[in-house]
């Protein structure tokens, strides 16, 4: 899964209109994005890059997993791991009990 974003939302959403705005005054798209990521001190051409396949997937003109979709698929592994770790912790204890039940007790 994608680690969250530094830069706040309205911020990539700024820098992808700006994309599009500037697209054609520039001979290609690499020379864009440098541009814009440059302009408003972007770390880099890529993470830009990344902000807008992401803006197209969520837009439905781009084929892939949305915004929406990539934060419930993150929920539900997360929702899988704490139940393997509950299953783990059951798996200890009756492990352990059965070991007590066939253990000899005395009596005091």
């Amino acid at each position: 899964m994608a680690r969250p974003s530094r830069y706040p939302l309205e911020l990539r959403r700024r820098a992808v209109r700006m994309v599009a705005e500037v697209r054609d005054d520039y001979p290609n798209e690499t020379a864009a994005l440098q541009a814009v990521a440059d302009k408003l001190g972007i770390g880099s051409r890529e993470t830009l890059r990344n902000w807008v396949k992401q803006h197209e997937i969520d837009a439905g003109q781009r084929p892939g997993t949305t915004t929406e979709e990539s934060a419930q698929l993150k929920a539900l592994k997360k929702e899988n791991a704490e139940l393997k770790r509950a299953n783990e912790i059951l798996k200890a204890a009756a492990s352990f009990f059965a070991a007590e039940l066939d253990r000899p007790h005395t009596r005091s």
